[in-house]
């Protein structure tokens, strides 16, 4: 699964443009998303590296997450 890096650039000409920094269609909301993709992915992967079982991991399911900076949704892997 290969997603878009976060681009500083667009980044700060959105917030020069008046783009809010938080919130649903904040600025910085697009990198805590992918942050907190990576941390969970790195998080299962390591508990199944652990596992001596089969591999149980069977895809992506969306859930919505809502913090300081707004909800957004992520992709957590089953």
């Amino acid at each position: 699964m290969t997603k878009p890096q976060f681009d500083f650039n667009e980044a700060l000409e959105q917030l020069q443009s008046g783009k809010g920094l938080t919130g649903k269609d904040g600025v910085l909301t697009p990198l805590i998303k992918q942050l907190t993709e990576a941390a969970l992915k790195a998080e299962l992967d390591l508990h199944l590296a652990e596992d001596t079982s089969a591999n149980r991991k069977n895809g992506y399911i969306k859930k919505t997450v809502k913090s300081g900076m707004g909800e957004f949704e992520l992709d957590t892997p089953l």
